[in-house]
């Protein structure tokens, strides 16, 4: 008896494909209807064409959520720009994260591996996230007798996951490093750090808050404990807790003013201007846009604007454009994202949240010459 053949995937209906999708991404339905704030049966009638999808906002959100670029289910058939072909390493991330309990095959000195941590915090400030992906295994392998690298190594870890999407892999990398780190505050501390900002790519506002307001009181180093209060606020404004975000905040404004020097050896970027940055993410997740669009200006016109990371720079202007677009500014938005791309390339073209964005910009009219070259760089045209 023949059977019939199974549909090609490009022939699925758009709900069977967020289904395959889900599934990949080892997401039960109730799990994607919570991080879309919809019902169990909301995702349900989705997948199973009952309700459609004709609302590009709402494909934009599931991609998100998916990690997906929203053109992978609008049309199937168009190929991954070859951009985010290197990042094809976050499996051998995942495997040296696997084989934490084994000895390293080789016996690295201290003072080599601590080299190599302070070359994966170059490449990462410098958003070299593809080179970063490739060194990450070896180094995890060498840090493991060391627990001061280790813990870097871990953050470091923690950090490109949940920039690249990979949020879940991120918080065990940043749980590491917690564990990493006891009997060291300062450590802890910013080990912490890593934490909540896995929780939060999570959607764990609350959770996010909890660590981090846990960890302020015992951190031993300003930057530290700014960095944690940064982080309590954004959680705090997560949870549509706009007073408590703002006390936050002025606690860590505090800390920054007070700051001398330039050393930072957790490196946090914390200083006045990231704390201006906060103001405006925290006015974002609020959904007060003239206020973030307020403080996005302020914080660049500011003299130690550019002394900052260009990972943190880049993906800032991301946030600002995002800001523009909710704000009705189609054309400052493009700017922004175009000078994000200038910045740090990889920062708009291998992060599913920038690339959404891309997309989103390029489809809400006629695009500027440089925001539709940017579309088309990225593999999102039209």
């Amino acid at each position: 008896m023949n059977r019939p053949a199974l549909p090609d995937v490009d022939e699925l209906p758009i709900g069977r494909r967020v289904a395959r999708w889900r599934v990949r991404r080892r997401m039960t339905q109730q799990m994607l209807a919570d991080r879309l704030g919809k019902s169990k049966s909301w995702v349900d009638k989705v997948e199973r064409g009952v309700r459609s999808l004709d609302r590009y906002s709402t494909v934009q959100e599931i991609a998100e959520v998916l990690r997906l670029d929203p053109a992978l289910l609008l049309d199937p058939r168009r190929p991954l720009p070859a951009v985010t072909a290197g990042l094809d390493g976050v499996d051998a991330v995942r495997a040296a994260l696997a084989r934490y309990h084994q000895r390293p095959a080789r016996t690295v000195s201290p003072a080599e591996v601590q080299r190599h941590v302070g070359h994966a915090w170059l490449s990462y400030q410098h958003a070299h996230y593809t080179q970063l992906l490739r060194a990450l295994p070896s180094l995890l392998d060498a840090a493991r007798a060391s627990p001061g690298p280790l813990v870097s190594a871990y953050r470091i870890t923690a950090s490109v996951l949940v920039k690249l999407g990979e949020a879940d892999l991120g918080w065990l990398a940043a749980d590491r490093a917690v564990a990493a780190a006891v009997g060291d505050p300062v450590r802890a501390g910013a080990a912490t750090i890593a934490v909540a900002q896995a929780l939060r790519a999570l959607g764990r506002d609350r959770l996010a808050l909890t660590a981090a307001v846990a960890a302020i009181g015992t951190a031993a180093d300003d930057r530290v404990r700014g960095t944690l209060l940064v982080q309590a606020a954004l959680a705090a404004a997560g949870c549509g807790d706009g007073r408590r975000a703002d006390d936050l905040i002025s606690h860590a404004t505090i800390l920054a003013d007070r700051l001398t020097g330039d050393d930072d050896p957790q490196h946090t970027a914390f200083g006045p201007v990231a704390v201006l940055l906060a103001r405006f993410l925290t006015a974002l997740r609020l959904g007060d846009t003239a206020e973030a669009v307020y403080h996005h200006e302020k914080a660049i016109g500011r003299d130690d604007w550019r002394r900052l990371p260009v990972e943190h720079r880049a993906a800032h202007l991301v946030d600002a454009a995002r800001a523009y677009l909710d704000a009705g500014n189609l054309t400052a938005a493009g700017r922004t994202l175009v000078d994000a791309d200038t910045i740090a390339p990889a920062e708009v073209r291998c992060r599913p949240a920038a690339r959404t964005l891309v997309a989103e910009i390029a489809r809400s009219g006629p695009p500027a010459a440089d925001v539709a070259r940017l579309a088309t760089t990225v593999g999102l045209t039209r």
